[in-house]
């Protein structure tokens, strides 16, 4: 079913469920735990292809949702697919637009769990059926209805090398019985995604299913009972998954050990490091988030805790705050990225101040080989079982426990970025 794809496990860990793998694609090789950052709008923002490749990206997704209403999915598949479009030519996974529908129509699950609520935003979900969502469209509120057969249409006129099953992303605040209606129905989504998919496979392509089940471990199990028995070619842990970050590595922890473990396991909309390397423990093998590329348009660079001023904590720092107006050091001066071997903090900190554009280019630059070393550091720590020391080199001893910025959504089907 899958004829250019595989996955294999290289190396596991003797201390965690933590392995190196190796998933091949038709555009090219990653190597695993590997961090793919979101393309949107088939854009990083502010950086090229060439600035990500340079940085040693391996990875790259898209959201369909987002792609179906501007350009529109046959004018991408007209230009030759997203892989032409916009001149990646390395790995790429769509989403199924699920996560965006049901996040732009109810408010997103970051809000519910910090208990805030925009009352004056539209709602776009106009109504979820057996047979699909409907939604109105954001920039010219046309009425689509997106079904499971139509989501996996899209992603093939898209023609990303990874597809997702369309679900339903139910909110945190849903009680036990909402969600487990919804993890059905979701189920038999995902099953006609599957037929839709197998009708039309022409070997360039291969799908994940998701599970849901939010926080309760018996529908978590049950899901993963679901995608285990089905041929999917990898996993993909979606859904609601907790009120906090303990609550999260929880969920997230007793679910991963269900999975078909000879199947690549997906980690949908998770990015903080903490969370990494919490996942990666767990046996994730892939993360996605937009919190590298988002904070970097906010001016935050990620840092490892050794290059923190003095009495600062977190994962990075803010380059708009005074202190770095007449700072002569680089964001990080172990880092080989261009922008910490050509240009100073006090720089940057200008670039920030002056609203200049090149601000972002360069902070988003620095933080996507920030990740792009953290996830080779991981991989070269599970291959000597050194993983926990490695950790320590690149958190705060709090940050084991809980994460100081919540910045991350733990949610389904990818994010806007």
């Amino acid at each position: 079913m899958y004829p250019n794809f595989s996955f294999t496990v290289q190396e596991q860990s003797s201390k965690s469920r933590a392995r190196l793998g190796r998933l091949v694609t038709p555009h090219g090789i990653v190597e695993t735990p590997a961090f793919i950052f979101c393309a949107t709008k088939a854009a990083i923002k502010a950086v090229s292809p060439s600035d990500m490749k340079a940085c040693g990206t391996q990875f790259i997704l898209s959201n369909t949702y987002h792609l179906m209403i501007q350009p529109g999915a046959e004018v991408v598949e007209k230009l030759g697919g997203l892989h032409r479009f916009m001149s990646w030519d390395g790995p790429m996974l769509t989403d199924s637009g699920g996560f965006q529908i049901f996040s732009l129509g109810q408010g997103s699950v970051a809000d519910e769990i910090k208990g805030r609520r925009n009352q004056n935003r539209t709602k776009t979900l106009l109504k979820i059926t057996e047979e699909g969502a409907t939604f109105k469209s954001y920039l010219d509120g046309r009425v689509h209805l997106l079904t499971p057969e139509r989501a996996i249409e899209i992603q093939r006129s898209l023609g990303a090398d990874l597809v997702v099953v369309l679900d339903e992303c139910t909110p945190f605040h849903v009680d036990k019985n909402y969600t487990r209606q919804s993890m059905e129905m979701s189920h038999r989504w995902a099953l006609r995604s599957l037929e839709e998919f197998k009708r039309g496979n022409n070997g360039k392509q291969a799908i994940y299913g998701i599970i849901q089940g939010g926080i309760y471990e018996d529908l978590r199990s049950e899901s993963t009972a679901f995608v285990n028995e089905h041929p999917f070619f990898g996993h993909a842990i979606g859904g609601s998954l907790g009120a906090d970050k303990a609550q999260m590595r929880e969920v997230v922890g007793y679910t991963a050990a269900q999975l078909d473990r000879s199947r690549p396991i997906h980690l949908l909309g998770i990015g903080g490091i903490n969370d990494i390397f919490s996942g990666v423990e767990q046996g994730i093998d892939t993360f996605d988030c937009v919190h590298p590329t988002r904070l970097a348009r906010h001016g935050g660079a990620l840092v490892r805790p050794d290059n923190l001023p003095p009495g600062k904590t977190g994962d990075h720092i803010n380059l708009l705050n005074a202190i770095f107006r007449v700072d002569e050091q680089p964001i990080e001066s172990d880092c080989p990225c261009m922008v910490c071997q050509k240009y100073s903090r006090g720089y940057l900190h200008h670039l920030l101040k002056a609203k200049e554009l090149l601000a972002c280019q360069l902070i988003t630059i620095h933080n996507v080989m920030f990740m792009n070393r953290l996830l080779l550091a991981i991989r070269q720590a599970i291959k000597t079982d050194t993983l926990s020391a490695e950790r320590k080199r690149w958190l705060m001893p709090a940050e084991d426990i809980i994460s100081e910025d919540i910045k991350i959504f733990p949610v389904s089907g990818g994010l806007s970025g």
